[in-house]
């Protein structure tokens, strides 16, 4: 039976709030999500919050209903709360009509079938949270088996990151490894390695993908290290026709998987 919680001072209310914080996400092995599209997406992949935060005026909603009744069936707890504690816990003016509490999750390098689909995204030193979830977004729309983030690149557990993937982080696994690691595992099968990089004059529309193809994209303002350029089959160059120089990451990220894409279907 839920809950009702109005008390800023509540203990969990703080607990949870806290979860926007890099260290206490990692402390804790949770993470937030917020929205009812988001939630009810990790709902039907099987992931459902250790914690359910919903409005009071969104308690006979169908999808909300759906959400408490599984998150009581597996032992979390639903809380019913008022939109101003929401707001607290999602750092928003105008919070979503539910927050929920996950654990996080990872699957490991060596458990990726590479042959499980056609395309993968690589992503080395990602900084921006918001490019993180753009590119897991793209990852679910064009079919990708996963992202693997190379070396120290931004927690995709983040508020923000969660939130730019609109549910993507959900449906699409997540690995992380050094780049000496990934590079082992990648070079013990089949896999054709192809960076995003303005050190070639190879353009991206010129080239041939081979499946699988593992679309490497740089760190948003260096770019991908020389060596790690010498490690690819492939560098590809995206045109630049007016004065900037290159494309958003998750843009770029995004133009070459429609390509791989294109390519493959035929």
């Amino acid at each position: 039976m839920p809950r009702t919680v109005t008390a800023y001072s509540n203990p969990l209310v703080k607990r949870v709030q806290g979860l926007r914080d890099k260290r206490h996400r990692r402390e804790e092995g949770l993470f937030l999500a917020e929205g009812l599209r988001i939630l009810t997406e990790a709902r039907e992949t099987g992931r459902v919050p250790v914690y359910l935060f919903y409005a009071a005026a969104s308690a006979r909603h169908p999808l909300v209903l759906a959400l408490v009744e599984a998150v009581e069936a597996r032992g979390g707890e639903a809380i019913e709360t008022i939109p101003d504690i929401l707001s607290k816990l999602s750092g928003k003016d105008n919070p979503q009509a539910v927050v929920g509490v996950f654990e996080t999750f990872e699957t490991a390098l060596t458990a990726l079938d590479r042959h499980a689909a056609p395309i993968w995204l690589v992503a080395e030193r990602l900084r921006d949270p918001g490019n993180l979830g753009t590119i897991l977004r793209t990852g679910d729309a064009v079919g990708a088996g996963g992202l693997i983030l190379v070396d120290e690149c931004v927690d995709p557990f983040s508020t923000e990151a969660v939130r730019a993937s609109m549910g993507a982080l959900f449906t699409v696994p997540i690995a992380r490894a050094p780049w000496s690691e990934f590079l082992a595992w990648l070079r013990g099968g089949a896999g054709q390695l192809v960076g995003l990089s303005l050190q070639t004059e190879q353009g991206y529309r010129a080239a041939r993908y081979d499946a699988p193809t593992f679309l490497l994209t740089g760190n948003e303002a260096q770019g991908l290290p020389a060596g790690y350029e010498r490690e690819c089959d492939l560098l590809v160059k995206l045109p630049m026709l007016g004065k900037a120089d290159s494309l958003n990451a998750a843009v770029a990220t995004a133009v070459m998987a429609y390509e791989v894409l294109a390519q493959h279907r035929k």
